[in-house]
């Protein structure tokens, strides 16, 4: 009796540390028209990946220093007090320094959000820990309301046809690339829809835009849809669920790892 009270005791310590609350805001779901209304309230849910990235490293706060006659800028997210310093960075300030200001140009639409970064540099300068410390840190960020960021999924898949041609979860299907619903708007309509989101936003400086259009499985789903309702895009919207969406490694949720197999390449 003893033994089964103390587990009851370990089981009830475990159910409190759960927070309902939390669940309900990670697996928050609504209409598109639902999503809308976020927007509105806080334009920044639009960013692309370079301004969240920038605004996470900025969150954790920055401090500016004078040292050898030179002013110094770091980065207090590098020092990775939220794993104790686990994998912190130091030294190397110039370089980190760099690497911010290439993700608040690209952030910024100055061109180097179109090319790839490559970190270079000899063994143990710290490359895989930069790499590591910036996936930690988006999936901790997209669980707060800060880093909220959101996707979509076609619901009532009722043809037999779409259900053998898409991968289908529950009569859903999930957007593969988890992509943006602003793809969803037409893009012909997108500068009213921007126009008319910014006239009622409540941060109207932050400059809202709708970048990128649906992924191949998507478009196809569309036009059936569209097809299906014979040009009816609201009945068509029904058919969208969106939500929230948070960053997984593990699960391949917005972060993808490649793990190199052959030692000479």
């Amino acid at each position: 009796m003893q033994e089964q009270a103390e587990s009851v005791n370990i089981l009830s310590a475990i159910a409190n540390l759960q927070s309902a609350q939390e669940y309900q805001e990670l697996n928050w779901e609504g209409s598109l028209e639902d999503y809308l209304k976020l927007i509105q309230e806080n334009p920044r849910v639009t960013r692309n990946a370079f301004q969240r990235i920038y605004d996470m490293i900025l969150s954790y706060g920055v401090e500016d220093l004078v040292e050898h006659k030179k002013r110094i800028t770091r980065y207090r997210f590098f020092r990775d007090d939220m794993h104790n310093g686990r994998d912190a960075v130091y030294g190397i300030d110039q370089s980190l320094n760099h690497l911010v200001d290439i993700f608040k140009s690209a952030s910024r639409n100055y061109g180097t959000e179109r090319r790839v970064i490559l970190l270079h540099g000899p063994v143990g300068s710290a490359k895989s820990t930069i790499v590591r410390l910036l996936k930690k840190g988006l999936e901790e960020y997209s669980r707060i309301p800060e880093g909220g960021m959101y996707t979509f999924a076609w619901t009532n898949i009722a043809n037999d046809v779409e259900k053998e041609v898409f991968a289908l979860l529950n009569d859903e299907l999930p957007g593969p690339m988890r992509e943006d619903p602003l793809h969803l708007i037409p893009t012909d309509q997108r500068d009213r829809l921007i126009e008319e989101l910014m006239r009622n936003s409540r941060d109207p400086k932050f400059p809202m835009q709708i970048e990128g259009d649906l992924c191949p499985a998507c478009r196809q789903m569309y036009r059936e849809l569209t097809r299906r309702y014979k040009g009816d895009w609201f009945k068509v919207m029904d058919d969208i669920k969106v939500r929230r969406l948070v960053v997984a490694e593990k699960d391949s949720i917005g972060i993808g790892t490649f793990q190199p197999t052959d030692e000479k390449n």
